[in-house]
């Protein structure tokens, strides 16, 4: 099975930018539609995005779109989300996991999930 590993995170002012990556190791990533949680304490965790295997198509949770963007390279098995104009209620702990659902929006499709990344935005 493949292992998945989030980095990147951190701690930014709002408006900044931050870019995480998700880097996979045991296994190709390249048949699998990637996507990005996120879950914020107390809070449910939420679909950010998705990236289908191929790369041709992305797909944004409402609260991100036009701010995030996510982007893959399957050579080096490794899958990025760059955050722009972070806000403080983008503060959560950032996964990625591999599915085989296109759209990648449905957490229970998911196979394989990272172990996660904190991403604090500060006001």
């Amino acid at each position: 099975q493949v292992q998945l590993v989030e980095s990147g995170g951190g701690l930014v002012q709002a408006g900044g930018s931050l870019r995480l990556s998700c880097a996979a190791s045991g296994g190709t990533i390249s048949s699998y539609t990637m996507g990005w949680f996120r879950q914020a304490p107390g809070k449910d965790r939420d679909f950010v995005g998705a990236i289908t295997w191929s790369g041709s198509r992305t797909y944004y949770g409402d609260s991100v779109k036009g701010r995030f963007t996510i982007s893959r390279d399957n050579a080096k098995n490794t899958v990025y989300l760059q955050m722009n104009t972070l806000k403080p209620e983008d503060t959560a702990v950032y996964y990625c996991g591999t599915t085989t659902h296109s759209r990648g929006n449905v957490q229970m499709f998911y196979n394989a999930w990272g172990q996660g990344t904190q991403v604090t935005v500060s006001s």
